[in-house]
C-alpha cells in the first residue's frame, strides 16, 4: 500500500490463532510500500505483541523495518506500528 494503513486481527479466527496473526502480519508488512507504516492491531488475549511478534518481524525483515508499540486499545487489543524503511 502506498499509504499508511491499519489491519486488525482482533476478530474471529485470529483471537485463538497466533500462527495466523504472525503469517498475516508478515504479509501486511510485505504489502506496505517503503516509506510508509502499517498499524497491526492484535487481540488482547495474546498480550503485548512485542512478546511474540516483533522479534519474528525483525528477524525476517532485518533493517528494512522499524517497530514501535503504540498503545493498548480501549477495546483491549494492542497496536504495533511497523515502518517500512526506504
Amino acid at each position: 500500500m502506498d499509504r499508511n494503513w491499519s489491519i486488525s486481527f482482533e476478530h474471529e479466527e485470529y483471537e485463538k490463532n497466533v500462527v495466523l496473526i504472525v503469517k498475516d502480519a508478515m504479509e501486511a508488512v510485505r504489502n506496505t510500500a517503503e516509506g510508509y507504516y502499517v498499524n497491526i492491531v492484535t487481540p488482547e488475549g495474546f498480550g503485548n505483541p512485542e512478546n511474540y511478534l516483533t522479534d519474528i518481524l525483525q528477524d525476517h525483515f532485518k533493517d528494512r523495518i522499524k517497530t514501535r508499540l503504540i498503545d493498548q486499545c480501549g477495546c483491549g487489543g494492542y497496536v504495533l506500528r511497523v515502518w517500512k524503511e526506504n
